[in-house]
């Protein structure tokens, strides 16, 4: 797994904010290609798909979570899906709450940003996905998807 966060990301877990928090409302985008360094370097890749509930504007359908327990935090029963353009998925970013600019989510160097990136495949991976080669104009749909705090 390499599931990376963001200096955004890691500040609001040390301060006042909790994972579910900072991603409630957010989006994921999928990429091309291998995922950066950092969460806080600029997107690579070509953007694939972006990911909100059913499809829908990022303004009204950003991502819901359910009940987090024993360390995770599950995706909501709601459906995550994105219409794609064709490609092959190497990786994800999950960006905060409305996944706008600014303090939250911003994409970039920006290291006030609330961002995760993970890698994507079709088992093992941060986010797994049926297929990993997307076609053009197809929906993705994410059926399960948990962060998880690290064992200490």
């Amino acid at each position: 797994m390499a599931l990376r966060l963001s200096t955004g990301a890691k500040t609001g877990l040390v301060g006042t904010r909790g994972l579910r928090d900072m991603f409630y409302g957010g989006k994921i985008n999928i990429y091309t290609g291998g995922q950066p360094t950092t969460a806080d370097l600029a997107e690579t890749g070509s953007l694939l798909a972006t990911i909100t509930v059913a499809s829908g504007a990022i303004s009204t359908a950003g991502l819901t979570f359910g009940t987090a327990a024993e360390g995770l935090l599950p995706k909501s029963a709601d459906v995550w899906s994105g219409t794609c353009v064709a490609g092959v998925a190497g990786y994800f970013r999950l960006y905060g709450t409305l996944g706008t600019t600014g303090l939250m989510g911003s994409s970039g160097t920006a290291g006030t940003g609330i961002r995760i990136d993970g890698n994507v495949g079709v088992s093992g991976s941060d986010l797994v996905l049926s297929n990993t080669t997307l076609a053009g104009g197809a929906t993705v749909t994410i059926d399960s998807f948990t962060l998880e705090v690290p064992a200490a």
